[in-house]
């Protein structure tokens, strides 16, 4: 039996069976959210079904996360999954509320990892009908720069592997879209922090000491817009402040005083000229003053690059399992992805999975304490990703 054949009915097939279960595993996980590299229950939950399907999942050294074979002898093709959870307080008052304070599935990647689940257990039951291995990674820590990614490949996961796919949750998508794109689909996202400091003194003389929070303010400002003037306007380079703190005392000028952010940018040589770039413009925003500017500029991702190719076998996929209607356009955006690690490594893609409720006027956000699905999405994940991983093997 060809893996065409294959493809027409396997995913169906277990989903009869095993919606409701899947949609169990989802709750169960959103309820039981986990952070980046502390992903142990979710772990253990994962190799529990895999074991009883008779398969043979591998824990990560570190202790979380986990890669898991399905198939036979041949080509290797990885569906990727996320475990981790963020630190964020779960705002949603239903049933399968996160029951850890101050963390939740705020990014669906509870969704990402019941999705591949049940696309491992589908293929599982046609394991021996299948021409190669499709690779289940769960990886750990993807919201934490630089991601769990490095771990996979640092043990090997990626050696020999022809092509990898990734879903990831979409809540401006209705539920039944999924939408694609050949080439660049993230953005590269790095930490920045700017620690500021000086001698300090009275406010009501600025002009025996540095008068650090209007540096702060100056660097804050300036930083930003200097970057937006030094840079290709179609890179896409943008820096955001998501903390900015100095000082106790309303008369009394500080010590110290720190911004720290995020810089996300689309092309990826811009980004790799971008720490030097911030350390020199931060360098020349504080000399007027004499502060002193301490960068730590921390690595993260580059781009998600898709392959044309793997696009092609996605989009594909989609609409044999879907329909025609269902494959949509989509466009770059700033957020960050480790998945991009593995595809500086293989060819593969990133498609974005509709998640929204028909007739939702206003969609959740991503990373707020609100986000929800439509579960209904679970069930398309795992057509989708059987069908791109059977392409995959009859592509290899």
């Amino acid at each position: 039996m060809t893996d065409r054949s294959v493809r027409s009915g396997v995913a169906e097939a277990w989903l009869f069976r095993g919606a409701d279960e899947l949609v169990a595993v989802r709750r169960d996980l959103h309820a039981h959210p986990e952070l980046g590299n502390e992903e142990h229950r979710t772990t253990a939950l994962l190799v529990e079904r895999l074991t009883q399907a008779g398969l043979a999942p591998k824990v990560l050294e570190g202790g979380t996360g986990l890669v898991c074979d399905v198939g036979r002898p041949g080509p290797v093709v990885v569906l990727r999954a996320d475990i981790d959870a963020l630190p964020l307080q779960d705002e949603k008052l239903v049933p399968y509320r996160s029951t850890v304070p101050g963390v939740c599935h705020a990014c669906g990647h509870d969704v990402h990892t019941a999705a591949v689940l049940g696309a491992g257990l589908a293929l599982a039951e046609a394991a021996d009908q299948l021409s190669g291995t499709v690779r289940l990674v769960f990886q750990p820590a993807e919201e934490k720069m630089p991601g769990g990614a490095l771990d996979v490949l640092r043990e090997g996961w990626m050696d020999g592997v022809s092509s990898a796919f990734g879903l990831h949750c979409d809540p401006t998508l209705e539920v039944g879209r999924v939408g694609l794109k050949s080439g660049p689909i993230t953005a590269a996202a790095d930490a920045l922090e700017v620690v500021l400091t000086g001698p300090g003194g009275h406010t009501s003389r600025p002009h025996n000491t540095v008068d650090l929070v209007h540096v702060l303010a100056t660097v804050a400002t300036g930083l930003p817009d200097v970057l937006s003037r030094l840079v290709d306007p179609r890179a896409g380079m943008c820096l955001v402040w998501g903390h900015v703190a100095a000082g106790t005392a309303a008369n009394a000028i500080p010590r110290t005083g720190t911004l720290r952010g995020t810089l996300r940018v689309l092309d990826k040589d811009a980004w790799h000229d971008a720490p030097t770039m911030v350390q020199r413009v931060v360098d020349g925003l504080v000399l007027p003053y004499g502060a002193h500017a301490e960068v730590r500029y921390q690595r993260g991702v580059p781009p998600v690059v898709n392959d044309s190719a793997a696009t092609a076998l996605f989009t594909a996929a989609v609409r044999g399992a879907l329909g025609s209607s269902a494959a949509v356009p989509t466009l770059q955006s700033l957020g960050g992805e480790d998945f991009a690690w593995y595809l500086d490594r293989v060819p593969g893609s990133m498609a974005r999975l509709g998640v929204k409720p028909p007739g939702q006027e206003r969609p959740y956000d991503l990373h707020q304490g609100s986000f929800d699905v439509d579960e209904a999405s679970l069930a398309v994940a795992v057509q989708v990703l059987v069908g791109v991983a059977l392409a995959a093997l009859s592509a290899a």
